[in-house]
């Protein structure tokens, strides 16, 4: 029996250095910028590991046997900028907002601010609706976000050919209205989203945490979500026909729904212990989600940000500590949205929530942006299927009159 060897994922220094044919100071400058995704050594922390795949794109491209097809099939993935934008980017391990550190920015900023510097506008109001939320009976929350968009969606003018300003009031009403739907009350008075949140779940104390969550998750470049809710636009779709695109993208487990996943390795920790709980989810082939990100080879900093204003519950820090030994890459936001939940003792769809409503303000300036670009995004196909000649074969062959002619043996 012969044994298939096991390619290794991620490359020391040296055989990446061999591969790509460049000084370390131009691999070190991949990786800053993103373009090479990087972790620690287990064996040895003070060296780095570099993805093979990265290394590997990256070589292609400089000995120049990289088609137009191929740069576009890539870049669709994780790899080059696929379109130009100036909402947000991922440089050097930080997150700027118009060039401004989002990190910084959660020191002191709301949401509404936030939506300011990104929509380029005065600070939006969310506005609860002047009438009662009706019940939502026994649909979740996200039921209920996803039907109030939905609504919107099917009655809104399209976008295209109206007024920035107009634009952005009516994105200010949607998100009102998604807040009105997830959280199932309105407020008796105006104020910031992260009160409205303490308040409808009674956790005064987690309001300036809360705060912070909705600055730092309020845009991430073009994520799933992001690019989703782009798409929309750059057919002039609605404000709001864009956000429900973006939101259903966001339900997905490998985006929005990462914490969830985090929550539910902490329930299999508690029940049989931290270390066999990681070593379970690794040997069944599942993604831990609360570890790592290919933007944030150093750790990801909105994660720091957040950690460093709450105090990690003793089952979180094992968890971190186990899975940063067993793994070798640094907790991530969504470890820091479900420590958060948990430190504050919110409601268990709470992290999605604070998603939702803070990507909203992104999906919302990346709409703006596409609208004012005018064009729409309609990539090609690379084909993988059968030929016309092949196909119009196997057709023919198929055929009674072709299945007539063919010797009895033929038939069996």
């Amino acid at each position: 029996m012969t044994t298939k060897r096991t390619v290794p994922l991620w490359l020391p220094a040296a055989e990446a250095l061999e591969l790509m044919h460049v000084r370390p100071q131009t691999l070190y400058a991949s990786v800053s910028r993103g373009r090479i995704r990087a972790k620690p050594d287990a064996a040895d922390p003070r060296r780095s590991l570099y993805h093979r795949d990265d290394v590997q794109r990256i070589a292609a491209r400089a000995r120049g046997r990289r088609s137009s097809e191929a740069v576009a099939s890539e870049a669709i993935q994780w790899g080059e900028p696929v379109l130009a934008s100036a909402v947000s980017t991922v440089a050097e391990g930080r997150l700027l907002y118009r060039g401004h550190d989002a990190c910084a920015l959660s020191e002191h900023a709301t949401l509404e601010e936030v939506a300011a510097l990104l929509w380029e506008s005065a600070p939006p109001r969310f506005p609860a609706s002047a009438v009662p939320v009706a019940s939502q009976g026994n649909s979740s929350p996200l039921q209920a976000g996803l039907l109030a968009l939905a609504a919107r969606a099917a009655t809104d003018l399209p976008a295209r050919g109206r007024s920035r300003n107009v634009l952005q009031a009516e994105a200010a009403e949607a998100i009102g209205a998604l807040a009105d739907a997830l959280l199932g009350t309105a407020p008796a008075r105006a104020m910031p989203l992260h009160m409205r949140l303490a308040s409808a779940w009674r956790r005064p104390r987690a309001a300036d945490d809360l705060r912070r969550v909705l600055v730092l998750l309020a845009d991430h470049e073009l994520n799933a979500s992001t690019f989703a809710a782009r798409v929309t636009a750059s057919t002039g779709a609605s404000v709001a026909a864009c956000l429900l695109t973006g939101l259903s993208t966001l339900t997905g487990p490998l985006h929005g729904g990462a914490s969830a996943a985090v929550q539910a390795l902490m329930r299999s920790a508690a029940a049989i212990g931290t270390e066999a709980a990681v070593r379970e989810w690794l040997a069944h082939d599942r993604p831990l989600a609360a570890f790592g990100h290919p933007l944030y080879p150093d750790g990801d900093a909105r994660c720091r940000a957040l950690l460093a204003n709450i105090e990690l519950p003793p089952a979180f820090r094992e968890l971190r500590d186990v899975g940063e030994k067993l793994l070798g890459d640094a907790v991530n936001v969504d470890f820091a949205l479900a420590a958060l939940a948990a430190v504050h003792k919110l409601p268990p769809g709470a992290p999605l929530m604070l998603f939702v409503l803070s990507r909203t303000v992104g999906w919302t300036a990346h709409v703006l942006e596409q609208q004012a670009s005018g064009q729409l995004i309609r990539p090609r196909a690379r084909y993988t299927g059968p030929t016309a000649d092949a196909a119009t074969q196997e057709l023919s062959e198929s055929t009674p009159r072709a299945r007539s002619r063919m010797p009895s043996s033929s038939r069996g």
